[in-house]
């Protein structure tokens, strides 16, 4: 997750189906307004190899949030559509349960634990993670994140792998290779934090794909604002430490500042990036419809959690996404 800062202040930066599940799409679904088709890379067969055998327990283990990689190297600043031409610095970071949830372990099982995951790549030389989920797709290998999380700064990220499940170190249901990364066309030209949203189609397994394996989560776009929402990651900085699924449920709402965003009382932290947020979530079957990620938060409310409304830019990120 990550926390902005403002000029004027500190800011911070289904039910589940298994393969070949429904999406709902709550509305009408036109393209982009402004007609741009979503960023995709495409990384070659000698990259999808080294990023087989790049990931040991060890790497993992010591991959660093990638929000936490860059609040040490104060990241670069962005614009927001909301904010009247101020500039924002972005410095990403971000029992069964009882509703609502501020954040703590992910103890109630279900389908959830196997979709979500968390995601390790190179970033500019460096090793650092993100979270991500398993979603309901027709290539049956679509995973759902944050755009930071594929890419940032200018740069995609490289040895992109997915791992479902993950245990301190351990890939229970195996590392997942990118064939392709993408994003949406808004945070390819300007990282506008309104679409910090990213996905990945990785290659089988064994011959296996994806969600033949670890199940799926439906999605939901345009479902509107001001739900039950669940969040689930691995958050890894303090005081977390990336080797435990993390959630955090409770009313959300609609961000009141500087984008247009949902917002969840939440204190994951870096490393949390891109896991899911989930509307309809059944806590004894740990499925729900997938309508936004982890994003971002603002240094002013720590324990307050904001992700990408998934609107019809998100939607032709996975369209394009799900048959790539």
């Amino acid at each position: 997750m990550r926390r902005h800062r403002t000029a004027a202040s500190i800011l911070l930066a289904v039910g589940a189906l298994f393969a070949g599940g429904l999406v709902n799409a709550g509305a009408a679904h036109a393209a982009p307004a402004d007609g741009r088709s979503p960023a995709i890379r495409t990384a070659s067969l000698a990259e999808q190899s080294k990023a087989r055998s790049f990931w040991t327990a060890e790497r993992m283990r010591g991959a660093a949030p990638l929000d936490l990689l860059l609040t040490r190297e104060a990241a670069k600043s962005l614009k927001t559509p909301e904010s009247d031409g101020r500039s924002a610095t972005v410095v990403p970071g971000a029992a069964p349960a009882a509703f609502p949830q501020a954040g703590g372990p992910w103890t109630g099982g279900g389908a959830v634990v196997s979709t979500s995951g968390r995601v390790f790549f190179t970033f500019q030389g460096r090793t650092a993670s993100c979270s991500g989920n398993a979603v309901t797709s027709q290539n049956a290998s679509t995973v759902i994140t944050a755009g930071h999380c594929v890419k940032y700064q200018g740069s995609w990220h490289t040895d992109w792998v997915f791992v479902p499940a993950y245990d301190n170190g351990n890939a229970p249901h195996g590392q997942w290779t990118a064939t392709k990364t993408l994003t949406t066309p808004q945070w390819e030209a300007s990282e506008d934090i309104n679409h910090d949203i990213g996905a990945a189609v990785v290659a089988p397994l064994n011959g296996r794909t994806l969600t033949s394996v670890v199940g799926a989560q439906g999605l939901q776009f345009n479902g509107g604002y001001n739900k039950q929402m669940y969040a689930f990651g691995f958050p890894a900085a303090s005081p977390y430490d990336g080797t435990k699924l993390i959630y955090c449920s409770g009313n959300s709402s609609r961000d009141f500042l500087f984008s247009q965003d949902h917002s969840l009382a939440c204190n994951m932290t870096g490393g949390s990036s891109g896991g899911p947020w989930f509307t309809g979530f059944d806590e004894a079957t740990g499925t729900g419809l997938q309508v936004s990620v982890n994003s971002f938060g603002y240094t002013f409310l720590p324990n307050r959690m904001f992700g990408p409304y998934f609107g019809d830019v998100a939607k032709a990120l996975y369209d394009k996404a799900q048959v790539s």
